[in-house]
């Protein structure tokens, strides 16, 4: 894998990240602008009850979204050392995570009114997809050349 790869991977799981700790903010309401923004920009079909519910789920889907892209990030990192057959393996594995991810998702968000994150889930697959291909392209193109 090239370092121009690997640094626009990073920033993938660095956005994935990021997106996480937007979530987290909405655990308490002294730290919840951020969520309070990110609501605003989904406009889903009602208003936002701030309970501790909300606050409960934010809190634990930021954290999940933050692992998320923390594994991805230690799979990035990961792989550049292995044996082209067992990083292709992981990466096909990852991928299939992360199409699961988006389908779930994305069909949910759709039924409970909330459309707008699966655009934001669409932009987001889409770009690891186009990454992925980039990985592929670069692994045939040194296995060639080798």
């Amino acid at each position: 894998m090239n370092g121009k790869w690997q640094a626009q991977m990073q920033l993938w799981c660095g956005a994935v990240m990021v997106f996480g700790l937007v979530l987290m903010s909405g655990a308490f309401e002294a730290t919840g602008q951020a969520a309070n923004i990110l609501f605003d920009i989904l406009d889903g079909p009602g208003p936002v009850t701030w309970d501790p519910a909300l606050r409960f789920s934010l809190a634990l889907m930021g954290a999940v979204t933050l692992g998320w892209g923390a594994t991805v990030l230690a799979v990035v990192r990961g792989t550049g050392d292995m044996p082209a057959a067992q990083a292709l393996a992981l990466w096909r594995g990852s991928t299939a995570a992360l199409l699961l991810w988006y389908v779930v998702d994305s069909a949910l968000s759709v039924a409970t009114g909330f459309w707008r994150n699966a655009l934001s889930n669409t932009v987001l697959i889409g770009w690891y997809l186009l990454l992925m291909r980039r990985n592929t392209a670069t692994r045939a193109v040194s296995a060639a050349s080798s």
